[in-house]
């Protein structure tokens, strides 16, 4: 049976046209944002009733989405309350999935922390995986946390179809870990606002069928 996850970035949040690193700080989404996983979730749907209609010529059970997991900060909540909805379900929530902890960086701008930390700053360019900023988390503890939840999600729901829905930083460590990617090339994945991955998982590997993906009116 083939188990396939949808893997959603949350929406655009409010005061995104200034780049920060936002990670634990609990930004709501934006007016556009909410319009954004709107549009993925009617996507999610017509997936998922193409595949049904498919489905006796296709090793994979059950109708709809069986779950929707997601981050427990309300960009991600939020988000995952919009896909749920549209499947009768309630997400559930798993505080492993959170964005990555910046610590004192949090709420700055990229050019504020350049200014304000330069020498750190450097640092986190050039060692991504065993560097953080004061009080916050390495490349490498996110890893750990985020690839155990998502094993553990898959694992629950064999030959299903499932959702997550978390954020830039979460989605990077799982698709990385995926493709087999070395994580000090994290940041060579990138995750739009409402981005949609889609992975199929066969018995032997996992394939990625989507990576990405924009979905508009």
């Amino acid at each position: 049976m083939v188990t396939t996850l949808y893997l959603i970035r949350h929406g655009e949040t409010e005061g995104s046209e200034t780049k920060r690193y936002k990670g634990t700080l609990d930004v709501p989404l934006s007016e556009k944002g909410t319009k954004q996983v709107e549009c993925v979730s009617q996507y999610i749907l017509k997936l998922v009733s193409t595949r049904q209609k498919e489905e006796d010529t296709l090793p994979v059970s059950g109708p709809g989405l069986r779950a929707v997991y997601c981050s427990d900060l309300s960009r991600a909540l939020k988000s995952a309350e919009i896909i749920a909805r549209l499947h009768s379900l309630n997400p559930i929530v798993a505080p492993s999935l959170r964005e990555r902890n910046f610590g004192l960086w949090e709420g700055m701008s990229f050019d504020e922390i350049k200014v304000k930390y330069p020498g750190e700053f450097d640092d986190w360019a050039g060692n991504p995986l065993t560097f953080s900023p004061v009080n916050g988390e390495t490349t490498l503890e996110v890893r750990d946390r985020v690839v155990e939840a998502f094993k553990k999600i898959v694992h629950a729901h064999p030959g299903e179809r499932v959702a997550i829905v978390a954020h830039g930083g979460v989605n990077r460590v799982i698709l990385c870990h995926i493709l087999g990617i070395p994580m000090e090339n994290i940041f060579r994945v990138e995750q739009d606002f409402a981005a949609l991955n889609i992975i199929e998982f066969w018995d032997r590997y996992p394939v990625v069928k989507l990576m990405n993906g924009i979905i508009q009116d």
